[in-house]
């Protein structure tokens, strides 16, 4: 870091100069005009870029030696996330049939990505998405709603022996995915361009817990899939009275530590996120009760009780991870116990 230090010229003018190696770097001349930015934190940003249109990024992907569907669809959704405005997909030749469907395919999956022209050898995507127009707050709420859901409907599911809504919790996994990889494109572009972090009026750190608080939400999505899933054996099973009982009881604890977690998250609560934390230890030994119930079922029962009673405990812990990274932040930017309201 170099230090300068603040002159003062015609009395009331306050002035720092600049580096001489940045100057030179980014080809600024006298009278050339530069910007500064407030940035939410309180530092400022000097950068050579005076407007505030977005930055444009193009990513070219030439698929003629791609042969996996799977294997571009990784490529394009890592292409989205990394935040490219453009996305080329082209081919000397022309394209083979599962071109097409991978990027219809990312289109649908995705958030704001449209295909704007097509040809036999190309296929241009562009993002028609502004991203300050999706808050982190309303985003955050709405995969938590997503994800309480699909875990509240994947145990009615087993105890209903429901195998329509067992399926409807797997189906919606996609809903929470999309989410989780358009915080992590938005964090990225914040990263990359300082001006949306005043537009979207969160610090670069904040955004990176708002996408950390994201993937950990989108791993308890993936626990109710898990809890569908493996509940796709026994759903045909009237279980033990006393073994439902008892999964239905860790389930409520699960997601009331997931309310707490992302309640304390909203409202800046250390004490409240630090009492959380502190409850997941019942809920372990809740699941750890069950996991030994199950050993006196059938093997193919047993087994399957066991792996619901682990997505349940897993849920409440990915949960309290929510409520330790609250702590952190607050800890990391000693702020008071409430910090500005929600979507303001």
């Amino acid at each position: 870091m170099e230090i300068r230090r603040v002159q003062m010229t015609g009395g009331s003018s306050f002035v720092v100069t600049l580096p001489k190696d940045w100057i030179q770097e980014m080809r600024i001349r006298k009278n050339d005009p530069i910007g500064l930015i407030t940035q939410p934190d309180g530092t400022l940003l000097v950068t050579k870029k005076t407007t505030d249109e977005p930055v444009q990024r193009v990513k070219e992907i030439d698929i003629g030696h791609i042969t996996d569907p799977s294997f571009l669809f990784r490529i394009l959704i890592g292409t989205y996330i990394t935040g490219f405005t453009t996305i080329r997909v082209s081919s000397k030749q022309r394209f083979p049939p599962f071109v097409r469907t991978v990027v219809r395919d990312f289109t649908q999956m995705t958030i704001g990505q449209e295909v704007v022209e097509e040809t036999d050898t190309l296929i241009m995507i562009k993002d028609l998405l502004n991203p300050a127009e999706m808050p982190f707050d309303n985003t955050i709420k709405r995969m938590g709603v997503i994800a309480r859901n699909m875990h509240e409907d994947a145990i009615a599911a087993l105890e209903t022996h429901n195998h329509t809504l067992a399926a409807d919790v797997i189906n919606r996994d996609m809903d929470s995915d999309r989410l989780n990889w358009l915080i992590a494109r938005q964090t990225n572009m914040i990263m990359q361009n300082p001006s949306l972090s005043r537009k979207m009026e969160v610090s670069v750190g904040m955004a990176m817990y708002y996408n950390i608080i994201s993937r950990t939400i989108e791993r308890i999505g993936d626990h109710a899939v898990r809890i569908a899933e493996n509940s796709q054996p026994i759903l045909d099973i009237d279980l033990d009275p006393k073994i439902m009982t008892a999964l239905k009881k860790a389930s409520v604890l699960s997601m009331q530590i997931f309310d707490k977690s992302v309640i304390s998250f909203f409202n800046a609560d250390i004490k409240e996120a630090h009492k959380t934390i502190e409850s997941v230890a019942a809920l372990e030994n809740l699941c750890g009760d069950i996991s030994n119930m199950a050993f006196k079922q059938e093997t193919m029962a047993a087994i399957a009780i066991s792996y619901v009673a682990e997505s349940i405990r897993r849920a409440g812990e990915y949960s309290a991870d929510i409520s330790e990274n609250v702590i952190n932040y607050i800890v990391e930017e000693d702020r008071s116990l409430h910090r500005r309201p929600a979507g303001k």
